[in-house]
């Protein structure tokens, strides 16, 4: 599927990342594996893991250069596209997957571990698409393959930094798809279900999320690898500006959000009358106040 393509994969030193960078070279891509090896809050530093996965890959026949820098840093998020450039003679696809976590309750959230989360996941999305760019535009062909969560999409408790970039990813990939349609170049998002060293750190105190937890080992990263590899393939040079789900088996296409009702009041709305007419009549279709994503997928893949 990726017969002579270069892809770069941030964070691909473990999980995820690392199962996505060994079956795009499984399927003929060279592989820029970037992972500057910090531990699951970002902190630290190792050039093992990136290194670990090249030579796995290398020793399987294929191609792969480790990148050890940080995708918040711009210079850094620009020397993995220059990596792949520069060793293999182009760029192709980027997958978006770099990312940090730091759980806390909303009101003691702090402002370093919002900006360090906000950071890696937004910022650092951006920092490496943006680098890529102007090489998609010149060849007319590009794929962006950006990481969301349905801690975005849906919510999350404990998750406001995390949310919050994460549903940022998805605005960012959606002005990307169309501000690159006419350069032919794709950018979509993934939300995956796998249990990996970020989501071992959730917290598993009452009985629904000690359920959650162990729905989720069930869930391995290399499920996630498939989509990534078409995505980044010629076979999706029609598929762009969409959001999908892995859950073990299962691959799932989301919406994105419409307007699902609407009321008009000729003589213009008052306070009274939003609470007497307006709120009544839209109530049947109120989200649930305490979703998350147990309770859109309540029952366990296959």
């Amino acid at each position: 599927m990726l017969e002579g393509k270069v892809v770069a994969v941030t964070g691909a030193g473990r999980g995820v990342g690392r199962e996505i960078a060994l079956l795009c070279a499984k399927h003929g891509a060279a592989v820029v594996v970037n992972d500057p090896g910090v531990g699951g809050g970002g902190e630290g530093g190792d050039e093992g893991p990136a290194q670990e996965t090249v030579n796995d890959i290398v020793a399987a026949g294929g191609k792969a250069w480790a990148n050890l820098a940080f995708v918040n840093d711009p210079a850094g998020a620009t020397s993995i596209i220059e990596d792949a450039v520069q060793r293999f003679g182009r760029i192709d696809a980027v997958v978006n997957n770099a990312g940090i976590l730091r759980d806390t309750i909303w009101h003691k959230m702090s402002h370093e571990d919002w900006r360090a989360v906000i950071d890696v996941h937004l910022n650092g999305t951006f920092n490496v698409s943006k680098a890529a760019t102007p090489y998609f535009r010149e060849q007319q062909s590009g794929s962006f393959i950006h990481f969301t969560s349905t801690s975005g999409l849906i919510g999350n408790v404990g998750q406001a930094n995390y949310s919050a970039a994460k549903l940022g990813i998805v605005g960012l990939s959606q002005s990307i798809a169309l501000d690159m349609a006419r350069a032919g170049v794709r950018s979509n998002c993934i939300a995956p279900f796998a249990w990996s060293r970020m989501t071992a750190s959730i917290p598993a105190e009452t009985p629904e999320q000690k359920q959650r937890v162990e729905r989720l080992k069930t869930m391995s990263a290399d499920k996630i690898a498939p989509l990534v590899v078409y995505l980044a393939s010629d076979a999706s040079q029609e598929v762009t500006n969409q959001i999908f789900s892995v859950r073990k088996n299962e691959i799932v296409l989301y919406n994105k959000p419409r307007p699902i009702r609407s009321m008009t009041k000729l003589e213009g709305w008052t306070p009274e009358s939003i609470a007497d007419e307006l709120i009544p009549a839209f109530k049947p279709s109120f989200a649930r106040a305490d979703e998350v994503s147990a309770h859109v997928f309540p029952y366990d893949p296959i």
